[in-house]
């Protein structure tokens, strides 16, 4: 097939594409359109367009700190109309995230009305509020008609709009910035602005700083809702070098007395970003669902300031460790994450350091400061060469005249008289009657000394880079003082402070609501808990063919340690049972128990405690309860076997002596210190047969004898005098239990 047969004919309005291809490029440039033109703020002024087509409508409205507020409305339609041709809605959301003191920790504009709240009330419509810029804004567009940056068209090419400001602020990392884009997204958090300006002046004098020096000067995020910053410096200089981590915040409280021995926990600050109606909603439900047993009630007593009410249960319950609980489950502690991923130079996707991004904003200080110059000094050239002709025309002011007067063509006679240029001529035309004072000649003599001392400074600067950072020196330290601690947005809000040692307890238990239950575990592996420590066990009723295992009394913070016949151990949360009613639920849907293994014991966990595990060939060996714990459904192997051999006894690690007797009815007892401790393995020999295996096992103090029962409940104990026959070391092959022994070969009936 040629290629004519497949194109289409000439002239006809379709034609063949390649699907792929197409997609590939259109998605290519739709997701460039949004990193660069939505969700990444510019590393130089720290804004999105969107932002900054704002703050420059407003500024083309006249709308200065000191002027009159103007409706949001209007601001809203001429920057829709002018630079951002969508919907009106997202333009004034973005404008009232610029004027809350709660999201910006300095905001750019100033509100005038209901611009919402921190319990994550909407604004009031665009119709009833008014907005002006603030001097953070102001400072952000200073020297942006001095030619300071580059403009571009607007989406109609009918105006004008600034690529970037020229900001002189740090605004990047002072408001921070968030956004998701295709395939990136980026996370800044705010910053004190006295510090960043301490940490730019250093990195000024001291172009290589690393982050450790930085943090001198930053040691951490600033938010505008306050709260304590817990993460560790290791953590907080890993994520300004790297540009990515996290730093968790927590609420700011204090415990109040209410008298009689009681207290209340009043928290005054929440982390940045959590509404706080919803965190009162979330408290609540969970006390509704009793995940917060410490907790008795939760009241939000707040007016302009926060002010959150955390009643206890009882006055005995530490304040510390019930706001350790509240960290751990609510949003009363909240992770902020880094993601310093930023348009460098406006154009390239990049994830900065501190270093870099403070280093970022410098460099376009020095830019902006380069061209203010040169605009300035073309302006000076401008009106020297101006100046210069309005003197000529002063010392020959009766011949200017005259020329005026009388010639046809003034301004050509003039420039060829007075060998004026274009601009002076010109301006001498322009030039006003009275202006023709004799005064006046010495003005424009004293303005054009100044002006010409102004351009020699100029140019000195502009040879200069020493020059040129001191000035950036000078205004970033005019920025320190304005916004040092003297100023309302000055002082520190966000504080340091480590997780306080609330002494050894478990949160995890402490969350379950204590109560007593009785747990039974059928024979076939069906498990229930029985409220209460009375239950009646006997008159359990089970499935058909099925009957009781065992039962356990316990409590609901309890662990519960499950051990198979393969040798593995399995963790049960008391908590986590099913009710009493009906049989029960099989333990295998709980954990993942392997096809053909059977349970062999069921017991509580006990922090510190030892057991000793043996297999049915009599192996065994001592481990640690603690070593027991499995996190995972899938268990934790302790005891190793293969073959034949499984895992038979699990017995409390309670003296110094043990006593084995097998299948074959021979009774052995042996020092337990020939035991060894392992937290996993095969074990060493207990007792040695010629057939079958053990039977029974029992860890037994020396000076309190070894004790059975019979089948009649009755108990025998036997001194270590009346066992000299039976005593030996491990491995032996030991010989008939003493009279009275029970005939099930069993310590317990």
């Amino acid at each position: 097939m040629s290629d004519s047969d497949i194109l289409p004919p000439e002239g006809d309005e379709h034609r063949i594409v390649d699907l792929r291809k197409a997609l590939e490029e259109r998605y290519l440039s739709y997701a460039l359109s949004t990193i660069t033109q939505r969700a990444l703020p510019d590393a130089r002024d720290g804004l999105k367009p969107v932002h900054r087509r704002i703050l420059h409508g407003m500024r083309l409205l006249r709308l200065d700190p000191e002027g009159a507020y103007k409706k949001s409305a209007k601001i809203v339609g001429d920057v829709m109309g002018s630079f951002h041709p969508h919907g009106d809605q997202s333009i004034y959301d973005a404008l009232v995230r610029l004027a809350q003191n709660f999201a910006l920790r300095y905001p750019l504009v100033d509100g005038q009305g209901n611009f919402g709240n921190i319990d994550g009330d909407s604004a009031a419509a665009m119709r009833y509020t008014e907005s002006r810029m603030t001097d953070v804004a102001q400072r952000l567009m200073e020297g942006i008609g001095e030619n300071a940056v580059d403009f571009r068209p607007n989406y109609d090419g009918s105006d004008e709009e600034p690529v970037v400001l020229p900001s002189n602020f740090p605004n990047l990392l002072a408001n921070g910035s968030s956004g998701i884009a295709v395939g990136m997204a980026t996370s800044v958090p705010p910053h004190n602005v006295a510090e960043l300006c301490d940490a730019a002046l250093h990195l000024i004098h001291n172009p290589g700083a690393q982050t450790a020096d930085l943090m001198k000067y930053v040691p951490g995020p600033d938010f505008p809702t306050g709260g304590i910053l817990v993460e560790d410096r290791a953590s907080i200089e890993q994520a300004y070098t790297t540009g990515r981590g996290g730093f968790r915040v927590r609420a700011r409280w204090f415990s109040e007395d209410t008298g009689r021995g009681g207290y209340q926990i009043i928290v005054t600050e929440i982390p940045y970003g959590v509404q706080k109606s919803r965190l009162v909603e979330k408290i609540a439900e969970m006390m509704l669902a009793r995940r917060l047993p410490l907790l008795k009630d939760v009241r939000d007593e707040s007016a302009e300031d926060i002010r959150l009410v955390l009643e206890p249960k009882s006055r005995t319950v530490d304040p510390v460790i019930l706001m350790e609980s509240m960290f751990k489950l609510t949003e009363l502690e909240n992770r902020f994450s880094l993601n310093l991923n930023v348009l460098d130079m406006g154009t390239v996707p990049k994830v900065m350091s501190l270093a870099e991004a403070l280093s970022a904003w410098l460099q376009h200080r020095k830019v902006v400061l380069v061209r203010r110059s040169e605009y300035r000094l073309g302006q000076i050239a401008h009106r020297l060469e101006v100046l210069g002709g309005y003197i000529i025309a002063f010392l020959n002011l009766d011949e200017v005249i005259r020329i005026i007067r009388e010639e046809d063509e003034p301004k050509a006679e003039l420039i060829r008289t007075f060998e004026l240029t274009d601009v002076q001529a010109e301006a001498i035309l322009n030039m006003r009657l009275r202006s023709l004072r004799k005064l006046e000649e010495m003005e424009l003599r004293k303005e054009h000394e100044k002006l010409t001392e102004e351009q020699g400074h100029l140019e000195a600067l502009l040879a200069s880079d020493k020059k040129q950072w001191g000035v950036i020196a000078t205004e970033v330290g005019e920025i320190r003082k304005i916004y040092g601690p003297d100023h309302p947005l000055g002082p520190r809000r966000t504080t340091f402070d480590t997780i306080p040692d609330a002494g050894d307890f478990d949160i995890e238990t402490m969350m379950i609501e204590r109560e007593p239950i009785t747990v039974i575990l059928s024979e076939k592996g069906w498990i229930r808990a029985m409220k209460g420590h009375n239950a009646d066990v006997d008159g359990q009723a089970f499935k058909a063919g099925d009957e009781l295992k065992l039962a356990l009394k316990c409590e609901t913070t309890d662990k519960l340690l499950l051990l198979t016949t393969g040798g593995k151990i399995y963790t049960l949360g008391a908590d986590k049972l099913p009710g009493g009613r009906g049989h029960g639920e099989p333990v295998r849907i709980m954990v993942d128990i392997e096809e053909g293994h059977d349970i062999v014991d069921l017991f509580i966990y006990k922090a510190g405690a030892k057991r000793v595990i043996a297999s049915n060939v009599g192996n065994g060996f001592v481990i640690a309860e603690d070593d027991m714990i499995a996190n995972t459904r899938k268990g934790k192997q302790a005891l190793n076997v293969s073959g034949a051999s499984e895992a038979k006894l699990c017995v409390p690690m309670s003296g110094d002596m043990v006593a084995v007797i097998g299948q074959n009815r021979k009774l052995l007892v042996f020092p337990a210190a020939q035991l060894p401790a392992m937290s996993r393995g095969k074990g060493v020999r207990l007792q040695k047969y010629k057939d079958g295996g053990i039977s029974d096992l029992k860890v037994f103090s020396a000076e309190d004898g070894l004790s059975w029962e019979d089948s009649s409940g009755r108990t025998f104990v036997k001194s270590m005098d009346d066992l000299k026959d039976w005593l030996g070391d491990r491995a032996a092959a030991g010989r008939q239990p003493p009279t009275g022994f029970p005939r099930n070969n069993r310590f317990r009936g």
